[in-house]
């Protein structure tokens, strides 16, 4: 006598959840390649002042902390600045692509990213546990700076307290990654030379911070979906290019993705094995991107990488 609950001849049900299952199994090969490595994200652009953005941009995080991955973030604020210089009545200037950076503007620059952007930050990765710790580039002198200078016609122009790296030390963020942490910075550092704390671009602190740390992979994040082929004439994104295309590419850039793109080259001719600048428009646009066999964006790397495509193996 057959058992009551077999029915014999009738198919499994459809589950509708399967498609959830499959998209784990898709991940499954990069959960393995990651674990235990550590990802830089530069958090710029629309993600930072879009709410369901900056949401999404948290659980991403958290996620990738819960994979077995080190996240660390590092961030800037220029709309946040901007803003804040506005109430105050004090003008934002801009000279070659750098803000002009007075003593008085930088009072707000260090508030403002230490005390405003990255509290808010810490915050929301935070509502999902007790993982992010917020610090500044001065914090245990993690990023020590000297004086930069806009070059205009040829020229060197004094643009105020804005700042290039010296050093970094990545002792502080490394201990607080082995305690299960994730590091939240601010892209200010102090100088050795004069004391003064100065405002750096967070594109390159985040791969200076990337290179020093020895991590696996640096996001930046940006609102494009990446770099295009031949703009403005076609929106056709390379998915991939090495350090030596990129390098030719760059006097043809759009200004504001010089920056982020010198930032990916240094990162990847500094022992970083990718780098990737993804479009923070997209939710979950960094799950997609490590996780997913597709991948968005565009993925720099050394040039004496093998031919193989991460995105086609995930073993790479």
């Amino acid at each position: 006598m057959s058992s009551p609950n077999l029915r014999p001849g009738v198919p499994p049900r459809k589950h509708t959840a399967l498609p959830k299952a499959q998209t784990l199994i898709e991940a499954l090969p990069w959960l393995t390649r990651h674990h235990g490595k550590t990802v830089v994200i530069k958090f710029g652009g629309n993600a930072m002042i879009d709410d369901e953005l900056k949401s999404a941009f948290a659980q991403d995080v958290v996620f990738l902390r819960h994979a077995g991955l080190k996240p660390v973030v590092v961030h800037g604020g220029g709309p946040q600045i901007s803003a804040h210089l506005d109430k105050l009545g004090l003008v934002s200037e801009f000279k070659a692509g750098l803000r002009v950076t007075t003593p008085e503007a930088m009072d707000v620059v260090r508030m403002v990213l230490a005390g405003q952007v990255q509290r808010e930050l810490v915050g929301l990765l935070n509502q999902h546990g007790p993982l992010a710790v917020g610090m500044t580039g001065e914090d245990a002198h993690t990023m020590t700076a000297t004086k930069r200078f806009a070059e205009i016609d040829g020229e060197a122009v004094d643009i105020g307290r804005v700042g290039e790296i010296t050093d970094i030390d990545a002792g502080a963020i490394q201990a607080l990654l082995d305690d299960g942490r994730i590091p939240v910075v601010s892209s200010i550092a102090r100088s050795a030379d004069d004391g003064h704390v100065y405002n750096i671009n967070a594109d390159t602190a985040a791969a200076a911070l990337a290179a020093a740390l020895g991590a696996e992979t640096l996001m930046v994040l940006t609102d494009v979906e990446g770099l295009y082929e031949d703009w403005p004439n076609s929106d056709e994104v390379i998915s991939k290019l090495t350090a030596s295309q990129l390098e030719g590419l760059l006097p043809e850039l759009a200004s504001g993705m010089v920056p982020k793109m010198e930032g990916c080259l240094h990162a990847v001719r500094h022992g970083v094995r990718t780098a990737r600048v993804i479009d923070g428009r997209v939710q979950h646009s960094i799950l997609l991107e490590i996780f997913t066999d597709e991948g968005i964006g565009t993925m720099v790397v050394a040039d004496d990488r093998e031919a193989a495509d991460d995105r086609e193996t995930g073993t790479a």
